[in-house]
């Protein structure tokens, strides 16, 4: 057992490095985990894992500022491709956006209103769904003697947000009155309905191969979605200038090119799990995925209201923008598009700590979980303070990317500070939740973003929005909400007991396992 085992479950574990006093530990056999290194404990020779024994996955001879420090750059090579992967599948929509914005204003607008409402709809299923397999594969992975058990979370998630996605696409079929009763304009309710058609098809392509990236992340194996989009983002830029001017599809083409990228993205992923690395978790199609659904689809929903509940909040505030007039909605266009992608670094941050939080909890090392979190939340700092710069110092010609209406630059222009202005504390929303959804602990964060958001910043921004803010009020309500989100996750995730995370971590694989045989289901909260 680690020495300092349990040492980092107060504040003081989030002190920077520098702060921190050495504390050597005991040696351990295990190293740090690449994309070659099988996270899977040793078992002993009944093939069972010794009661009480922690499986490091880090050298136990280095100090306590050497193991933080080692923690930073696992956490950032982990992340990097993590981040890069997202902000490429998030650019296959920014590029459509962008090549469809060249038509119109109201092109750009509709195209980014529909694209935002899949992505807090559809998409959510598969980016807040899988972190159901977060919360259990990989704590699964290095706690379970069975390395297949992974493939049969796999398949359980396909069921299960297979299913999820049913009434998401009935709500899209009929989207026209909902947008009306929103309150947008007869353009907008009737493009985007039509749009949204379109994608119907599309969708499971997205969702599947968020599960595959998943599956593929529990094992260490953070590069491959970087790999696939890589070779798809020319294919899907190429696809949506060809369908959309020289084949003259218009607007419509920029659905029909960009859902063929996500069917593309999923088989390729697929080719590369069968033929390059990852395969050797899957174990083939086994009917224990039909087992144990129910906690699976409980996590799963709990993963959806926690991410969801932010973006439905943006969803809101696009929808608002949509009532203040045809330019101040093509500036809100702008943002989003940009937002989303600038969202990937905290939301890839928050997955690769998911990942590592689970292997750390499965491996029954609490004080590595600790220095995980930690480090991920000052990474999470670092990277936000540099997109804020970057943001400050583009403001007055950052619309021109999409749009050359002046009107439309100006307005950006005059909104992007709010935006850089919490890029810290979208930074720390994401780590922190990762966190918690390492943990298994979605409901904590889908709390924290529901109050946050709907009892006090959305309310705020709308009333400022329509008495003299106009759009820069609904983004200082925002703003406001990821600063009150971001820390309270932050103390939250500070004062865990990590030794009985490890506990909690070990009893939901222990219920998945009794569910599986078909005895009766026990959730541990």
């Amino acid at each position: 057992m680690n020495d300092d085992r349990g040492k980092g479950s107060g504040i003081h574990s989030f002190l920077p490095a520098f702060l921190v006093s050495n504390n050597d530990s005991k040696p351990t056999t295990t190293g740090l985990p690449d994309e070659t290194t099988s996270l899977l404990p040793v078992a002993d020779d009944e093939g069972t894992l010794t009661e009480g024994e922690s499986y490091e996955l880090e050298d136990g001879t280095q100090s306590r500022t050497r193991r933080i420090a080692l923690e930073f750059w696992e956490l950032f090579r982990d992340s990097m491709p993590v981040v890069f992967a997202y902000t490429l599948q998030y650019s296959l929509q920014s590029v459509s956006v962008l090549i469809v914005g060249r038509l119109s204003p109201e092109a750009l607008s509709v195209a980014a209103f529909s694209y935002m409402f899949a992505m807090s709809t559809g998409w959510l299923i598969g980016l807040g769904g899988t972190t159901a397999i977060d919360t259990l594969a990989s704590a699964s992975f290095t706690g379970s003697k069975d390395k297949h058990e992974l493939g049969v979370i796999l398949q359980r998630a396909f069921v299960v947000l297979g299913i999820f996605y049913i009434p998401v696409a009935i709500l899209w079929f009929f989207s026209e009155p909902v947008f009306q009763l929103l309150g947008q304009e007869d353009y907008i309710s009737r493009d985007s309905c039509t749009f949204l058609r379109i994608l119907i098809p599309f969708g499971p392509g997205y969702i599947l191969f968020e599960c595959m990236k998943k599956f593929l992340q529990a094992q260490g194996i953070m590069r491959p979605g970087t790999y696939v989009l890589l070779i798809t983002s020319p294919i899907n830029a190429a696809l949506n200038y060809l369908f959309v001017y020289p084949l003259g599809l218009g607007l419509w083409g920029a659905p029909l090119a960009t859902g063929i990228t996500y069917w593309l993205n999923f088989l390729l992923l697929i080719l590369y799990t069968r033929f390059v690395a990852g395969f050797e978790a899957w174990g083939g199609f086994d009917r224990r995925c039909l087992r144990g659904i129910g906690s699976f689809a409980r996590i799963a929903a709990l993963g959806i209201i926690h991410v969801g509940s932010e973006w439905w909040a943006f969803e809101i505030v696009a929808i608002v923008s949509g009532q203040l007039g045809t330019i101040p909605l093509a500036a809100q266009s702008v943002i989003m598009t940009a937002d989303q992608v600038m969202s990937t670094i905290p939301f890839g941050v928050g997955v690769a700590t998911s990942s590592r939080i689970g292997n750390f909890l499965g491996a029954k090392n609490a004080a590595g979980a600790s220095r995980a979190a930690n480090a991920a939340a000052w990474l999470s700092i670092i990277l936000g303070a540099v997109v804020l710069a970057i943001l400050m110092g583009t403001k007055d010609k950052f619309a021109l990317i999409f749009n050359d209406d002046e009107r439309v630059v100006r307005l950006t222009a005059e909104v992007l500070p709010y935006v850089a202005l919490f890029q810290i504390a979208d930074g720390l929303n994401g780590s922190c939740g990762g966190t918690l959804r390492g943990m298994g602990l979605q409901w904590v964060g889908a709390t924290v973003n529901i109050v946050s958001y709907y009892c006090a910043a959305l309310p705020l921004g709308i009333y400022l929005a329509f008495h003299g803010w106009g759009l820069s009020g609904l983004w200082v309500g925002q703003c406001i909400a990821l600063y009150l989100v971001g820390f309270a996750e932050w103390a939250i995730v500070a004062f865990s007991n990590w030794d009985k995370q490890v506990q909690n971590a070990f009893k939901r694989m222990d219920a998945q396992e009794r569910a599986e045989h078909g005895e009766q289901e026990v959730v541990e909260h």
